[in-house]
């Protein structure tokens, strides 16, 4: 018997790596054999999922100080990942308590597209979840001048929204620690760029990705799609999808949006595609689901779901995998 572990993160406890692993090792106890694809919707942990070599830029965090960002180069040579939240994230800034959402840039996200193309990128993968900004791509767009550079680049944003770009400021700017105040003026920001941008841009589903970043982006050629089926294109998890009996996959709070672009969503949509049946393993949901599913809370509390989440997943799998082969 055979099981796929495509995992998203669980934000704050575990990388989807280190879920997929303790998903691999429960496996293994139970006699299965397992394939790790670890699996990100383009937000934060979009790094961690590909291969490739990793490498290091000092770029402009999100409220001007200098911090290391890592970005990768895959084994195609041409191809680099690039994370926003790693170099503009609101962690950057301290969340929402240290951030200042009014001056809080993405200068940084576009000096690590810049550094990519400069080492020979002909395609760039940006996931743009997690950002303490919502500058409208208007840093990116300045660290990417001459935009000329970009002539023959591909770039790719990986969204984990669908939001348009008058709506980032009052949809997530509030989780950026931004007053209504704030937001009203962010959200008058973001209407005089989308004045300069235009409706084809900023009317696109995810424009409003990373408080517009996406749609900034888009203004220089780049194209915008669903975060995860990028991820799984890039990773061709249907092929490892069509060997399994089983497939594992989970994140950190299982709801309706869970299904709306999200991880949990395109793995089940795309193991239904392909006849496997799925089980997910939350830290903790809403009933009822679409799916079979196991919630770290309920089996362990609170304390210990936070705690050791990595040993009460390798539990709850292992019982399901037991369960199954006998």
């Amino acid at each position: 018997m055979h099981v796929v572990a495509a995992p998203d993160k669980y934000r704050s406890t575990a990388t989807a790596r280190e879920v997929a692993s303790a998903i691999a090792e429960a496996a293994h106890g139970a006699g299965w054999t397992c394939d790790q694809v670890p699996v990100s919707d383009g937000g934060e942990g979009f790094l961690d999922v590909f291969s490739g070599r990793v490498r290091t830029a000092v770029v402009r965090g999100p409220l001007g100080g200098l911090v290391e960002a890592p970005w990768r180069m895959l084994e195609d040579d041409r191809t680099a990942v690039v994370e926003t939240a790693l170099a503009s994230g609101l962690s950057l800034a301290g969340g929402a308590e240290g951030n200042d959402p009014i001056a809080a840039d993405t200068t940084g996200t576009g000096q690590l597209i810049a550094e990519a193309v400069k080492a020979g990128a002909r395609r760039v993968l940006v996931g743009v979840g997690g950002s303490a900004t919502t500058d409208g791509g208007t840093g990116a767009l300045e660290a990417l001048e001459p935009h000329s550079r970009l002539r023959g680049v591909e770039i790719v944003v990986a969204c984990d929204v669908e939001t348009r770009f008058l709506e980032a400021a009052s949809v997530f700017a509030p989780q950026k620690g931004a007053s209504p105040k704030q937001v009203a003026l962010l959200t008058r920001r973001l209407q005089r760029l989308a004045d300069l941008y235009g409706p084809t841009i900023t009317e696109r589903p995810g424009s409003g990705a990373a408080g517009g970043l996406a749609g900034g982006l888009a203004t220089v050629g780049a194209t915008l799609v669903s975060g995860f089926d990028v991820v799984a294109d890039v990773l061709d998890l249907a092929a490892y999808l069509e060997q399994a009996d089983l497939v594992v996959t989970g994140e950190g709070y299982l709801d309706e949006q869970s299904f709306a672009g999200k991880v949990v969503g395109g793995v089940v949509a795309l193991a239904a595609e392909v006849g496997v049946p799925v089980v997910v393993i939350a830290g903790d949901g809403e009933e009822p689901q679409p799916v079979r599913w196991y919630s770290l809370v309920a089996r362990a509390g609170t304390q210990r779901a936070w705690a050791q989440p990595l040993d009460v997943i390798a539990e709850l799998v292992g019982e399901e995998l037991r369960d199954r082969g006998s």
